[in-house]
């Protein structure tokens, strides 16, 4: 903060962002006001200010700021008295000329914010002890806080960014039933906000998830939104490149320009002799392909990586890679197992399931391996790590 906002904080008295002590002796009060500001009942989602060297007027009292005791303050932070541990500066400031020892507390993300196993609050201008329904509002600001990634606010995305073409001609008809949705009578912005693709704030922004489903360009505000693919002349990948592509868009169009692709790159073996009629084998079963295409896209980290979901076809395999590793209940040791599954982005999966491109939870893995098995494929193979899984489809024997 520059001087000019601390002075302005400093000469008002009715603020309750900011508390003045004449010096450090009373550490016990000073602590339960950085637990008041960390809490920021009044959620300004600003910061709160202790001046220590200044009294109740905000007049100087000539306090000697010395190293000592700026180190005593910052250790408030982190003595175990005040938890969970604030975000706090500790700094020594020079404001009307007058030397003050300055503490600037962060909002807590993490809130009620205790000190001894009390919760402080700002009421006005003075501290109080939180009441049970107060401690019951900031429990609320810390589930607000804990929304799952695809349901995050995008801030610096608007509703024009959203293609409500897609989403009234495309979406809504997928999601709800005929008559429901003739009787359906709420405004767009109302659709928006039920299907959880804008935020409850004023003005409304989207969320991850309305870019991913119906966003104009969703990489633009997700770098790692799209799908790339690379095709090679060979199994390494210094080897020629015979094609690629990224494919950007909103999830439907993104799917079924992928399914596309791959079908366009699937060879078929003919056999004439061995029966009456014409029988073609693919290389590659499709259902594999587009069942290892969508888990990536459904389970991917978005807000970890940037990277895309990435397709690589060699000669004799096709390799997805899927830069997000294991979620929940879902470890290196059980992954793949029938029956263990977690959703790490679970309203993108409900948005897949609603467009159609997931018939069942749970069994996308189940179904690959089966398809390559009656196609005589090897069984897939999984490389999975912290940070990515990668799956491994060998061409048909």
């Amino acid at each position: 903060m520059d001087d000019a906002e601390l002075e302005r904080l400093l000469a008002d008295l009715e603020s309750d962002r900011t508390e003045r002590k004449e010096s450090a002796t009373d550490g016990e009060k000073i602590r339960q006001a950085v637990c008041a500001f960390a809490n920021d009942l009044p959620d300004h989602r600003q910061p709160g200010i202790i001046f220590i060297g200044a009294d109740d007027r905000g007049a100087c009292v000539n306090l000697s700021i010395t190293d000592r005791l700026l180190r005593t303050l910052a250790d408030m932070r982190s003595d175990g008295n005040i938890v969970p541990i604030p975000t706090m500066l500790v700094q020594k400031r020079t404001i009307r000329g007058c030397e003050l020892a300055v503490i600037i507390v962060q909002p807590s993300d993490a809130p009620p914010v205790r000190f001894k196993g009390t919760t402080w609050i700002r009421v006005g201008p003075r501290r109080a002890i939180a009441s049970a329904d107060e401690e019951r509002r900031l429990a609320e600001k810390r589930r607000a806080r804990d929304l799952l990634l695809d349901l995050h606010p995008v801030h610096s995305a608007t509703l024009d960014d959203l293609d409500t073409n897609v989403f009234q001609r495309e979406y809504l008809p997928a999601t709800l039933a005929p008559a429901v949705l003739a009787q359906n009578d709420r405004s767009l912005e109302h659709q928006l906000l039920a299907t959880r693709f804008t935020t409850t704030d004023a003005p409304p922004c989207p969320t991850v998830l309305g870019l991913l489903v119906v966003g104009k360009s969703p990489s633009d505000f997700i770098p790692g939104a799209y799908i790339q693919f690379l095709r090679l002349d060979g199994t390494e990948l210094t080897d020629p490149i015979k094609s690629q592509t990224s494919i950007h868009g909103p999830l439907a169009e993104l799917l079924t320009r992928t399914d596309g692709l791959l079908k366009a790159n699937i060879s078929a073996a003919t056999d004439i002799a061995s029966k009456s009629v014409e029988v073609r084998t693919p290389d590659y079963p499709i259902v594999s392909l587009q069942q290892m295409v969508r888990n990536a896209v459904m389970h991917r980290s978005y807000e970890t990586s940037n990277a895309p979901v990435r397709i690589t076809w060699f000669s004799d395999r096709v390799e997805v890679h899927n830069p997000g590793g294991p979620f929940g209940q879902v470890t290196r040791a059980n992954f793949g197992a029938p029956g263990i599954t977690d959703y790490r982005n679970p309203h993108l999966a409900e948005a897949l399931r609603n467009l159609g491109y997931v018939q069942r939870f749970g069994v996308g893995i189940a179904y690959a391996r089966r398809e390559m098995e009656k196609n005589d494929n090897p069984p897939p193979e999984f490389i999975v790590e912290d940070a990515y899984v990668s799956v491994i489809l060998r061409r048909r024997r």
